[in-house]
């Protein structure tokens, strides 16, 4: 099975890292979780970015505040689906770093949840259905989860 890359710019950005990581730990989905600025570890990041479908990564999830500029940044150094998770901390509660992944050029494609914990949380969900796409087991475990979900 392939793993998710989490890709934080920074430590503070901890408690949204956990939220991701416990849903997949959740479908036993491996994993690893890094912490590499765009713009303080610019050449870091394109490393990490650029080898990570060679490393066994199949989605990359990367949570990103203000600016939100590591979303794009990956998407422009890996050819693998990244998911920007708009984290709030601006004056504008995050929703100027939803619109900044929202708005990547033509050619570097980012798809963005919500903002925060519950974005944080879709994130996980999002990359278990691409994973999911090419695992049998793992589609079984999402479709129980979605199961129980109905049931309330």
């Amino acid at each position: 099975m392939m793993k998710v890359l989490i890709l934080s710019g920074s430590k503070s950005d901890a408690d949204y890292v956990k939220r991701v990581e416990s849903v997949l730990e959740d479908f036993d989905v491996k994993f690893d979780s890094i912490v590499s600025s765009a713009h303080r570890q610019p050449e870091k990041t394109q490393e990490i970015a650029r080898k990570a479908e060679a490393d066994g990564y199949g989605v990359i999830i990367a949570l990103a505040g203000f600016a939100a500029a590591l979303p794009g940044f990956a998407a422009s150094h890996s050819n693998l689906p990244v998911i920007g998770v708009p984290l709030p901390g601006s004056d504008l509660n995050g929703v100027d770093a939803m619109l900044a992944i929202l708005q990547m050029p033509g050619g570097v494609p980012t798809v963005s949840t919500g903002i925060g914990s519950a974005g944080a949380k879709n994130a996980a969900l999002q990359a278990v259905r691409i994973l999911a796409l090419s695992d049998d087991k793992l589609k079984k475990k999402l479709q129980d989860y979605k199961t129980k979900l109905a049931e309330g």
